[in-house]
């Protein structure tokens, strides 16, 4: 038993450290103007821009009810999709050809 009580208190002595954010997703980045008219034109990093399109899909109901990994494109996001649907795995990947 003491053997058991050791491993336990050795698991607990290390102290995990916390994660720091990976400087090339803090980097601030310009949006294109198709972006720019869904986030605004001021350059901000990667995490803030996917952030800020996924509350205008979610204030405009853009979700597809069926299936809520797709999203519907309205009159804003067309030109920036390219298309009507796009599946959420797949924005990350067109939204990186709109910012620079």
């Amino acid at each position: 038993m003491a053997k058991k009580a050791a491993k336990k208190s050795a698991k607990k002595a290390t102290k995990k450290t916390a994660r720091k954010p990976n400087a090339a997703f803090m980097k601030p980045l310009t949006p294109s103007a198709t972006l720019a008219s869904v986030v605004g034109n001021k350059a901000m990093p990667r995490t803030e821009v996917v952030k800020k399109i996924w509350n205008y899909i979610k204030a405009n109901g853009l979700q597809d009810k069926k299936n809520k990994r797709m999203i519907n494109a309205d009159s804003k996001l067309k030109p920036l999709f390219n298309s009507n649907q796009v599946s959420m795995f797949d924005m990350a990947k067109i939204l990186s050809k709109h910012l620079k």
